[in-house]
């Protein structure tokens, strides 16, 4: 399996959307500091993801996720999320 993740930062908020076929591996990345995008931003916690058999697809959902049209899909999705 392929998947699309959204992380939020704890500590500013802000969110990154990325791609992998080893979803918890990631994650666990992410918090230990190895992707330099995320490092000042720890803690990370995964508040979204969709899976996708195919590599090919998941990347191009990341791409539409990262545009505008992904950001209000995002906001829509997890309105209860973002109002608490």
């Amino acid at each position: 399996m392929h998947y699309v993740y959204v992380l939020e930062s704890e500590m500013d908020g802000k969110l990154y959307i990325g791609c992998t076929n080893n979803l918890q591996r990631r994650i666990q990345e992410h918090n230990a500091g190895t992707n330099p995008s995320t490092k000042a931003r720890r803690p990370l916690k995964l508040i979204y993801y969709e899976a996708f058999l195919l590599q090919a697809d998941a990347f191009n959902r990341e791409k539409i996720i990262k545009g505008q049209w992904g950001r209000k899909f995002l906001q829509r999705v997890l309105k209860h999320y973002f109002a608490k």
